[in-house]
């Protein structure tokens, strides 16, 4: 499976953003993640695996309990990959910069 394709589904999306804020118990997991999409245990359990399948995380066992922990190498494929669209994006930042510092000067704050 392509990384863009483990990305492309929301709840993957949303355990890979949990376990960038830290590591978690798989029950942790499955707790935010039913109460969010409204999924089963097992639907949980299939996109974990998923992650660990494709590299995106990897687990380890502290007693009974399943530890959730992210690896980044997948993403650094996807950053890479999206080296070359980066040329584009200066110009957008500094019209953004622009309007801020407007919005600044309207407030009467200084820049």
């Amino acid at each position: 499976m392509h990384a863009f394709d483990v990305l492309g589904d929301p709840v993957r999306r949303r355990i890979l953003e949990l376990l960038a804020e830290k590591e978690h118990a798989s029950g942790e997991v499955v707790t935010v993640i039913v109460a969010e999409f409204g999924i089963s245990q097992a639907g949980v359990s299939q996109h974990l695996k998923v992650l660990r399948d494709n590299g995106f995380a990897s687990v380890r066992a502290e007693g009974t309990r399943r530890v959730y922990v992210l690896d980044t190498s997948p993403l650094r494929g996807i950053d890479d990959w999206m080296e070359r669209f980066r040329v584009f994006w200066p110009v957008r930042m500094e019209a953004l910069a622009t309007e801020v510092a407007r919005g600044k000067k309207a407030r009467g704050e200084k820049p």
